[in-house]
């Protein structure tokens, strides 16, 4: 007999609404213009702007309207987790699950060393020796803190967190372009010319274009999430794009050098069209940048090991929810994996990340395939085009991923002193979830989907 779902406590009556979802889904996938800048050092300043051109119409649109059907169709807490489970089964379902929180180990340790990088340009004395990791800490706790308060919470703060952190880089833009048009300086258009160079280019930019399956995990929390999640994730696509490709255009025009802009640079740059104030509160934005992008992602992490206690993958205690609907266990067991987790000495994580995301953001699309096939009378207030068309959105990102993979097949992590292929590392960490789901089955593995799972 299948075991019964388990009790769903409703989550709190204030809803995130769109614009909130947009700032969420901003930093989830973005957090500004900050580390684009290997892109620039890598491709010159033509170069890069023509990859942040492609690299939406390849891998950021599909994926966005791949997640805009699936949300507006299965608007449920848990997300693609969800989606997987229900179009392949709990075995997938639990890979995909697994596949996201691995990479969020490895992900999450990055923002808040992000904010303190920028930090230290404001005020050196305040990150120097233990004080850094102090700092990483107290960002990992303030945003486990904040997302307890609810989801609408963190969809608030994005917005006005987005508005200072975008600020200066506007005051940029119009200082470049109008720089550019008045004093007509020389542009250096090209770059450095080296393959390897444009490849790591390419996976930065990738690695800044993902993500927008993040914004999923909230979807019971969405007020009208079938008409909002479509339109959130397009304005997310043309809001993120834009954001990367003008304040390099305003560089360009500028008249500033490309040959040594690297991570952290924007100062720089900030410095030379607008002078001292200017690059102090770019600085200060990669700091709010930081925790946004911390801040958004535990909102959408924690959603995950809720979505997989409810359906029995994980102890049920891991499911509580509090007043306002947050799945608090959860929250507080992330915040502590990510916190223990700041410390490793991890290098080349985009490599990790594109293995395990990568992999997990494919069974999206199969998912998508599947449940057109097997549920063709489903409910879709928004489809992604005709059944062709969906199964053509997943050849773009299905191509970069397998590049991506080819291009770092010589990048190594070091774990302690000890270099390992970044890939086979990958790969271990991606097969450890095979076999924990031996031991996360019940019993009776042939039970019905969640209560979650079955919304329209």
């Amino acid at each position: 007999m299948p075991l019964a779902p388990l009790p769903v406590q409703q989550p709190a009556h204030r809803k995130i609404y769109l614009l909130p979802l947009v700032a969420a889904t901003f930093f989830m996938v973005s957090g500004g213009p900050y580390a684009i800048e290997d892109i620039l050092g890598g491709a010159g300043f033509a170069r890069a702007i023509l990859i942040l051109l492609l690299l939406p119409a390849l891998w950021s649109l599909p994926t966005a309207l791949m997640i805009g059907e699936l949300a507006a169709a299965i608007p449920a807490d848990g997300g693609f987790y969800i989606w997987v489970r229900r179009a392949l089964g709990p075995f997938w379902g639990y890979q995909e699950g697994w596949l996201s929180l691995a990479a969020s180990v490895f992900d999450m340790a990055i923002y808040p060393a992000f904010a303190v990088s920028y930090l230290e340009k404001l005020a050196p004395a305040l990150t120097a020796g233990w004080r850094g990791y102090a700092w990483s800490l107290a960002i990992v706790a303030l945003c486990c803190l904040w997302n307890l308060r609810g989801a609408p919470s963190v969809g608030d703060g994005s917005v006005w967190m987005s508005v200072l952190l975008l600020a200066p880089f506007a005051v940029f833009v119009g200082l470049g372009f109008w720089q550019g048009f008045t004093h007509h300086p020389a542009i250096q258009w090209s770059g450095p010319a080296s393959s390897s160079a444009l490849s790591t280019a390419i996976l930065v930019a990738m690695w800044n274009y993902m993500g927008w399956d993040n914004a999923s995990t909230v979807a019971q929390e969405v007020h009208l999430p079938q008409r909002v999640y479509p339109r959130a994730m397009i304005f997310s696509t043309a809001l993120v794009a834009a954001i990367y490709i003008l304040p390099l255009t305003a560089t360009a025009l500028g008249g500033l050098a490309v040959n040594s802009f690297e991570t952290g640079d924007w100062t720089t740059a900030a410095r030379q069209i607008g002078g001292p104030a200017l690059a102090w509160t770019v600085a200060a934005g990669g700091v709010i940048a930081g925790i946004g992008m911390f801040n958004a992602l535990v909102m959408s992490y924690s959603r995950l090991p809720m979505a997989m206690a409810e359906d029995r993958m994980l102890p049920r205690f891991v499911a509580s929810r509090n007043r306002r609907g947050v799945p608090w266990v959860s929250v507080i067991l992330c915040g502590l994996a990510w916190g223990l987790a700041l410390k490793l000495p991890f290098e080349k994580l985009i490599t990790i990340d594109l293995v395990l995301y990568g992999s997990s953001l494919l069974l999206e699309f199969v998912a998508l395939i599947v449940l057109r096939i097997r549920e063709p009378e489903l409910a879709r207030p928004f489809k992604a085009g005709n059944f062709a068309c969906a199964c053509l959105l997943g050849i773009g990102p299905t191509v970069l991923i397998a590049y991506a993979l080819y291009a770092s097949r010589d990048d190594t992590v070091h774990l302690g002193s000890e270099p390992v292929s970044a890939l086979f590392f990958s790969l271990m960490v991606a097969l450890l979830g095979p076999l924990l789901y031996r031991f996360a089955t019940p019993r009776n593995p042939h039970r019905d989907l969640p209560a979650a799972a079955t919304a329209e």
